[in-house]
């Protein structure tokens, strides 16, 4: 909690580079950027309990999984909206309707691939939910969940850095993390959100956890 409170106050208030295309709203790395990571971070640990849950048959991990999997999606649904607020204001050409700004935008490689991305782990809950079998659930949500995380790279990292991009880092490395993107006094504030925006994943994750062995702990025994 300190960390993020250091990020908003911080991040609204410290100078920043003002630079042409980003002016103000290059504070949103703060918060776009960083609960990318967290997500990134997240989904990882998910599949590593995917893999221990095929190792072992511990329905424990497949709960560990799932959790780390939903809170996952939180922070990609967050990340995205808040990239896609950004690109509103960047991207957008404000000399043509904003039907005709917003359609040539839609056609970023960037913004398909992490959609893609999304929608793959929204199918990974549905295809949990239509399976009754709670051994048959586990297994099969493990193995789709190793595919999952398998896709997760090309389609956010790689495909759209292979196609002509607007987005920033195809051609000079990963972007936030190039020294040519932010400047010493960013990197103040934007090192502790990842930091800050990860941990609150981690800590919801693990009060869902809770909860969630608690509801199904004769299961676990």
């Amino acid at each position: 909690m300190i960390l993020l409170i250091y990020t908003f106050i911080a991040g609204l208030l410290l100078d920043v580079p003002h630079l042409p295309a980003l002016q103000e709203t290059i504070r949103n790395l703060y918060f776009h950027v960083c609960m990318w990571f967290c997500m990134m971070i997240l989904f990882t640990i998910s599949v590593i309990y995917a893999i221990k849950y095929l190792r072992s048959s511990n329905l424990k991990y497949d709960i560990y999984s799932r959790q780390y999997v939903t809170v996952g999606i939180v922070f990609g649904v967050l990340g995205y909206a808040t990239g896609t607020i950004w690109m509103s204001y960047t991207w957008a050409d404000p000399n043509n309707p904003a039907f005709q700004s917003f359609s040539a935008v839609a056609r970023e490689p960037k913004l398909i691939g992490a959609a893609i991305a999304l929608l793959i782990y929204f199918a990974y809950m549905v295809l949990r939910d239509s399976i009754q079998d709670i051994d048959k659930k586990a297994r099969v949500s493990a193995v789709y969940n190793i595919f999952a995380f398998a896709l997760l790279f090309p389609t956010i990292w790689i495909i759209p850095r292979i196609l002509p991009s607007l987005h920033p880092g195809g051609e000079n490395g990963n972007p936030a993390l190039n020294t040519n993107d932010i400047d010493s006094r960013m990197r103040l504030v934007f090192y502790p959100a990842i930091v800050g925006w990860t941990l609150l994943g981690i800590w919801l994750t693990t009060l869902k956890i809770r909860l969630n062995l608690l509801k199904e702990k004769n299961l676990l025994k």
